[in-house]
């Protein structure tokens, strides 16, 4: 499916699930930097899980796939827990990342 045949609601949110896939790859980094609380074993598997449903989400979406809605549910879903996760630290790179995780998990409950 071409670009031109997706809604903008859906390139929206296409864009949205690519930004916070980056943002979560930087905030594993980071956190694995950190070391302590940072990378614990729970909040790095929900960076990662979030990093893999925005991207899968983001491929059923440009590819028109039946499923994207169900897909999309989930990554809305896994977003919000990310964000949670992700705002329970006192760090501006934590913060940063739970906003686009908020702003993704948005663009999803639209679809």
């Amino acid at each position: 499916m071409s670009s031109e045949k997706l809604s903008d609601t859906m390139m929206h949110c296409i864009e949205e699930c690519e930004r916070c896939s980056r943002a979560c790859i930087e905030t594993v980094i980071h956190c694995l930097g950190e070391g302590g609380k940072h990378s614990e074993v729970n909040h790095i598997r929900i960076l990662l899980d979030c990093i893999n449903i925005c991207e899968t989400n983001r491929d059923f979406m440009v590819r028109g796939s039946e499923f994207s809605k169900q897909i999309c549910a989930s990554c809305e879903d896994i977003c919000e827990k990310c964000a949670d996760d992700c705002e329970k630290f006192e760090d501006e790179k934590m913060k940063s990342c739970a906003e686009f995780c908020k702003s993704c998990a948005e663009a999803c409950g639209k679809m």
